[in-house]
């Protein structure tokens, strides 16, 4: 029943910036995490960005000094601002949750947004 939808991504040149959305909904709790993937054609799927309830974000290397995470005002959503973009950020870009609730886990993802980054 819970669905995490993307939003946000299209076609930007180099040095760019996007500003990526993740909506959750038929959620009936607040995650205790909530990140950032993206995975470029032939590769894994990377952690780029990492909201927790308590604490502060943490952020790949490649991606430290570009982008900002950050939680939305509406329960359970999360926002990746992606500045001065490169080639090599070219993927696809996907919102995740997860936590745990007593003895009960959960990991949702969504179905991913496309960036492209292109000269």
């Amino acid at each position: 029943q819970v669905q995490l939808e993307e939003s946000g991504g299209g076609v930007v040149t180099p040095g760019g910036s996007l500003r990526l959305s993740c909506l959750t909904s038929g959620s009936r709790f607040v995650f205790d995490e909530m990140a950032w993937y993206t995975q470029a054609p032939g590769k894994q799927r990377e952690l780029l960005a990492i909201s927790r309830w308590r604490g502060q974000p943490e952020y790949s290397d490649s991606v430290k000094g570009r982008f900002t995470i950050s939680r939305g005002n509406a329960r359970n959503t999360v926002h990746l601002q992606m500045n001065s973009l490169k080639l090599e950020d070219t993927g696809v870009y996907y919102c995740n949750a997860r936590g745990t609730v007593g003895a009960h886990k959960y990991d949702y993802w969504g179905q991913g947004t496309q960036v492209t980054v292109s000269s």
